[in-house]
This record gives C-alpha cells, sequence and structure tokens, in this order.
C-alpha cells in the first residue's frame, strides 16, 4: 500500500569540499554555476539527492558529472540546514570532503557547472550559497582528523619524500614542524617502506622515496596502535 505524507518536506542535496595538494600548496576544487541561482559564482561542486541513491552515491555521482573526479577519499562532513540557506526553496545538503592525489586526476567541468578549476584555500573567490562555511568546516575537520589518522598519504603521490610529507602537514596545520622530531617520530610509527629509489629530474640532491604501508596500518590499528603527529 502506498502512502502520502501530510507535511511539506524540505529538498536534500549534497555538497562536497574536494581538497588536492599542489606543490605544498592546499587546495580547494571549485565549479563556476552555468544556472540560477548564483549563475557564474564559484561554489563547491555539489546538487540534489535521488530518491535511489544513498547520500554517498549521489556525492559521488555529482563530483564525477560535474569535476570528471571519481574513485577518491570521500568522508561525510556535517548536515547544514539553515531555513535561507537556499534561495529557491527549503534546502538541506549533507556535506562532504574528499582527498584526491591531483597527478591522479583530471578536472573537467560537466552537467550545470560552467567551469571547475583548483583554488588556494589561502586565496578563495567568493563562494554561493553557504558554502564558505562548509568550507571552513571541512578545513577545520581536515586539520583535526590528519593528526590522528594517515589521511594526508590521500594527497600525496604514491611514492614521497620525507621533505614533501613534512611539508603536507605543515601545510594543512599551519605551523612549521621540527625537522629532527618530525623524521624521528614519523619513521619511528614503521608505516613507511623505504625504497630503493630516489627523485629524478631535481636541481638539487635527489632525495630518498618512501611510501605508505596501508595494510601494516590497518593490522597495527587492530593491535591498539595509535597514530598522532
Amino acid at each position: 500500500m502506498a502512502y502520502s505524507y501530510e507535511y511539506p518536506r524540505p529538498a536534500l542535496t549534497v555538497d562536497c569540499v574536494v581538497f588536492g595538494l599542489d606543490e605544498g600548496e592546499l587546495e580547494v576544487l571549485l565549479i563556476r554555476r552555468g544556472i540560477e541561482p548564483f549563475a557564474n559564482r564559484w561554489a563547491l561542486p555539489g546538487g540534489f539527492v535521488r530518491l535511489d541513491e544513498t547520500l554517498e552515491a549521489a556525492a559521488r555521482r555529482e563530483l564525477e558529472e560535474e569535476t570528471g573526479l571519481s574513485k577518491v577519499f570521500l568522508e561525510q562532513l556535517f548536515t547544514f540546514d539553515a531555513i535561507d540557506r537556499d534561495p529557491r526553496e527549503r534546502v538541506v545538503t549533507v556535506a562532504h570532503y574528499a582527498l584526491v592525489k591531483l597527478s591522479d586526476h583530471k578536472v573537467r567541468a560537466a552537467t550545470d557547472a560552467a567551469d571547475a578549476a583548483w583554488f588556494a584555500i589561502s586565496d578563495l573567490p567568493e563562494l554561493a550559497f553557504d558554502h564558505a562555511q562548509i568550507f571552513e568546516i571541512a578545513l577545520e575537520r581536515l586539520r583535526g582528523k590528519v593528526r590522528y589518522q594517515p589521511l594526508g598519504f590521500e594527497l600525496l603521490p604514491r611514492k614521497f619524500t620525507l621533505t614533501q610529507l613534512q611539508r603536507m602537514y605543515e601545510v594543512i596545520l599551519d605551523r612549521a614542524l621540527d625537522k629532527r622530531n618530525f623524521r624521528k617520530k614519523i619513521l619511528g610509527m614503521e608505516l613507511l617502506v623505504e625504497l630503493d629509489e630516489v627523485q629524478k629530474d631535481v636541481a638539487h640532491r635527489a632525495a630518498r622515496l618512501y611510501k605508505f604501508d596501508d595494510r601494516r596500518y590497518r593490522k597495527l590499528v587492530k593491535q591498539g596502535f595509535s597514530f598522532e603527529i
């Protein structure tokens, strides 16, 4: 038997804060809206949830449709439900944040996005809707979790130097880290695999390359291991 609801229901959307790391600079992916409201304004990628999909499925679909990104780290962030956050109608959005390796993904605008581009978090344009607030909360969440979970490795190439690793943490946490103490701590966790490879095509002395041992990390977590930077 079909049921009808007596009360009107708000529309449901998803919005995604996508972070990437480019030459030591933390960036966020934005789309230029091709339709009203806020036509030609920059915004976070996102859109309306379909009746036959979960929130995560909707977020991944919108990311791929509007930016071309797929198979990325994605995590639910927060629900934003201000009454007047969308001038069209009553809209509740469930925000997510994503982390991507820039070298693995090519960005392209599609569907109702007129353009898609990366912006340094220190130089963001004015954003549509309440997307500036969503971005700030996503950045705060990233800064909190990256210290206690190895999320930052999602931003680095598969093979990286210790300098690149330290720089990634410094950029996200927005503070300098002591080189000696950082290396002692990160190597002491025994989560990095030292490779028999060095950097190529660099002007300075080539540094040793490492990779993150995800299998060992998951094994250690089951034994009560606590990751902390």
